[in-house]
């Protein structure tokens, strides 16, 4: 066992460590690589990195403090952020003393807002969504603050993925999280560095980095169901068919309007018969695809549902609500509010 992380098993040390090599660079190239792809930081930017004590933002923080110190990287800086909500039980000082430890600017800001969720909302109902909304406002007038231009947020591929399943499933859009944003009011741009990177490795890089986490179930508060179910969803597809998952989130980046059936997103009224072939707009359905080596090209077997089960949301295992049965909050939610 690694002394300072039980959960490491131990391995020779020369193999642990080009395990931990291999991964590092896998982590920081996808994240130049998300920083290149969609502009998320230029030269003078100040970042605040919003660092909740979870595997995600640690590991967020880790890699743009490695970004930063790369040759050819854009200047700018980084300051970290944490809130301490109040909430029973939480450790405050382990975030202000390994941010101190790791030598970045840091900044804790204190609100209960802890107390004026548990106020508001109604015993047993889940408190997410305007514990959500709270947070974000208080991060945003912090960020005005420190003159910080840019939010970082720890939201990472799956993040994305299962966000996309959400609103195809529930709220009849095709919709996921973007890697680079305006936030509500327009004065800040959010940004997800981690949109390329995997949380299986997330986890892994924790595991390795020994982080001093934050357990994020201290309010007594249930993760988003549908979200936990869509999770699932995904890692039993990637179990069952290796390289599933890279295959969708290469899907979100190849976006082909003209095949689907949002006027607004196309111009149908425009499209005529020109005598001219067309590769990008022709009828073709479904193009040949170049599987990569470990995608297992299994036909998934059919399996017959139940229309009531459709309609409760009760496929397979998965057994959340229909989209009538959601409150408003909980569809704000599930549309990125």
């Amino acid at each position: 066992m690694n002394p300072n992380n039980p959960s490491v098993v131990a391995q020779p040390e020369t193999t642990l460590q080009r395990d931990a090599q291999k991964l590092e660079k896998r982590l920081l190239r996808q994240v130049g690589q998300a920083v290149a792809d969609f502009a998320l930081i230029e030269p003078g930017d100040k970042v605040m990195v919003c660092v909740s004590g979870g595997k995600d933002s640690y590991g967020m923080l880790d890699m743009l403090m490695r970004y930063q110190r790369l040759h050819g990287a854009p200047r700018f800086e980084l300051v970290a952020v944490n809130l301490d909500q109040k909430q029973p039980g939480f450790p405050a000082h382990v975030l202000p003393e390994y941010l101190a430890k790791l030598g970045v600017p840091f900044h804790i800001e204190t609100k209960d807002t802890y107390s004026v969720v548990k106020q508001q909302v109604p015993e047993g109902k889940t408190m997410c969504s305007l514990c959500s909304r709270l947070r974000r406002g208080i991060l945003h007038r912090v960020a005005t603050e420190l003159g910080c231009n840019k939010i970082a947020l720890g939201h990472h591929r799956d993040d994305m993925l299962q966000t996309f399943f959400l609103n195809f499933f529930y709220a009849g859009k095709l919709k996921g999280m973007p890697p680079k944003a305006v936030s509500d009011k327009g004065d800040h741009v959010i940004i997800r560095p981690l949109a390329h990177v995997a949380e299986a490795d997330l986890i892994r890089w924790a595991e390795l980095q020994a982080f001093p986490i934050i357990p994020c179930t201290l309010c007594g508060s249930q993760e988003n169901l549908q979200r936990q179910q869509m999770g699932q969803m995904l890692r039993d597809w990637q179990t069952r068919f290796p390289g599933r998952i890279e295959s969708m989130a290469t899907a979100l980046k190849n976006v082909v309007p003209s095949h689907f059936m949002d006027p607004q997103a196309f111009d149908f009224a425009s499209v005529k018969a020109t005598g001219v072939a067309d590769p990008e707009l022709g009828d073709t359905a479904f193009d040949p695809v170049d599987y990569p080596d470990s995608y297992q090209k299994v036909p998934l077997p059919l399996i017959p549902i139940h229309v009531s089960a459709m309609n409760s949301g009760n496929i397979g295992q998965a057994a959340g609500p229909s989209a009538e049965t959601l409150n408003a909050p909980a569809l704000a939610a599930l549309q990125g509010e």
